[in-house]
C-alpha cells in the first residue's frame, strides 16, 4: 500500500508542485539576479496556514541551488527561533560558524558582526512565521547585511508590518510580495492525487474518496496531506489494497488532530501558557486572561504583544476571538 512514506509528510517537497505556477514565477523572479552573483530582491509571503507558502518558499531556493554553482540557503521556523539570537545563531550554523559560540554568554552583537563578515556566496534565508519574532529589528539587521536575501512568510501582511518600526517599515514596504488564497477543492484533490501516486500502490485510492478528504480540509493542504496519512495507515494496517470511505471518514478527525497537536507544539512559552489558561478556565475577556497570563510567567509581556500571540493562535485555529473591544472573548476553539 505505501511505497514511499516521506510523499505523505507535510514537509515533504515534490519535485512538481500543483497550481501554484504563478507564485513560483514570482519569488523566481525575485531570485533571478542570485543566478549571476547579485542579491536578490527581499520577498515576503502571505496567505492563510495551509496554502502552500512554506512549500513553495522551499521548492523555489531548491530550483535555484540547481542552478547556481555557489549559493547558500538557509531555513528558519519563527515559532520556535524567534528570539535575535536564535534567529543569528540559526543563520550562522547554516554556513559552519557556530563552532565557539555559547549560547548563554555570547553576545549578540558578536553573532551579527560574524554574519555581516561573511563574505561567501550569495546567501537566501527563509524566516518563516516572520511575525512570531520577539525583536523585529532582526530583520532591519539582515536587511542591511551584504549577501542576504530575505524570503519571509507569514499569515497577514498588516500584522507583520504592523509590528515593525517605520525604519523598517519603509524598507520592506517595496518588497516583492506574493500572496496566496486557500486552494479550492479540486485543486486539493490534484494535489492529493499527485502524493497518492507517489506515495501509493497503483490504484490505491479514487476519485470519491480524494474529494471527500479535500472536502473535509476545507482548503487546507496540512490537514489533506495529513487526512490522506491516517487513512494509508489505516489501510496498511488492514493489509487492504485500497483506501475505502469508511477509511477516509476515520482519518478525518485523527488527521486534524495531528496538524492542530503539532501547532501547539511549536507554542513557545507565553503562548502555551495562554492556551492553557484557556483549555483549563474557559471562556475569558481581555483582561481576565491577561491577569491570568501575568501570574503565571515571570516575566509577561505587554498587552499588545499578548494580542499578537493570540492572533496569530486564531489563525491557526487553536482559539476562537469573538465580539469586538470590551465585549470580545477568547476560548479554545
Amino acid at each position: 500500500m505505501i511505497n514511499d512514506a516521506r510523499v505523505l509528510q507535510q514537509e515533504f517537497i515534490p519535485r512538481e508542485v500543483e497550481h501554484r505556477n504563478q507564485e513560483v514565477n514570482t519569488l523566481s523572479n525575485a531570485l533571478r539576479p542570485i543566478m549571476d552573483g547579485q542579491p536578490g530582491e527581499t520577498s515576503l509571503l502571505f496567505g492563510p496556514s495551509g496554502a502552500g507558502k512554506t512549500c513553495i518558499a522551499k521548492y523555489t531556493t531548491e530550483q535555484l541551488r540547481e542552478n547556481v554553482l555557489d549559493i547558500n540557503t538557509q531555513y528558519v521556523n519563527c515559532w520556535q527561533d524567534y528570539t535575535r539570537f536564535q534567529v543569528l545563531y540559526r543563520l550562522l550554523e547554516g554556513i559552519d560558524r557556530t563552532v565557539d559560540i555559547h549560547r548563554r554568554s555570547t553576545p549578540k552583537d558578536e553573532l551579527l558582526d560574524r554574519l555581516r563578515d561573511y563574505d561567501g556566496p550569495q546567501y537566501v534565508v527563509i524566516l518563516d512565521e516572520a511575525d512570531q519574532l520577539e525583536d523585529k529589528r532582526v530583520l532591519y539587521d539582515l536587511y542591511r547585511t551584504r549577501g542576504i536575501t530575505m524570503v519571509l512568510i507569514a499569515n497577514r501582511e498588516a500584522e507583520l508590518f504592523n509590528q515593525l518600526d517605520d525604519r523598517l517599515t519603509s524598507r520592506l514596504y517595496s518588497s516583492v510580495r506574493v500572496s496566496f488564497e486557500k486552494y479550492h477543492l479540486t485543486q486539493l484533490v490534484s494535489i492529493l492525487a499527485a502524493r497518492a501516486r507517489w506515495g501509493l500502490s497503483e490504484d490505491a485510492i479514487g476519485t470519491e474518496q480524494l474529494q471527500l478528504i479535500a472536502d473535509a480540509a476545507a482548503g487546507d493542504a496540512r490537514v489533506a496531506i495529513g487526512i490522506l496519512r491516517n487513512a494509508a495507515r489505516r489501510a496498511d494496517q488492514e493489509d487492504a489494497t485500497t483506501i475505502s470511505t469508511a477509511m477516509v471518514r476515520e482519518a478525518v478527525p485523527d488527521g486534524r488532530r495531528e496538524v492542530r497537536q503539532k501547532t501547539i507544539e511549536q507554542l513557545h512559552h507565553h503562548q502555551r501558557t495562554l492556551y492553557e489558561i484557556l483549555e483549563e478556565q474557559g471562556e475569558l475577556h481581555p483582561g481576565e486572561l491577561y491577569d491570568a497570563y501575568a501570574e503565571a510567567v515571570d516575566s509577561p509581556k505587554t498587552k499588545r504583544t499578548v494580542r499578537n500571540y493570540l492572533s496569530k493562535m486564531d489563525q491557526y485555529g487553536l482559539v476562537a476571538a469573538e465580539g469586538e473591544n470590551r465585549a470580545r472573548t477568547y476560548r479554545v476553539k
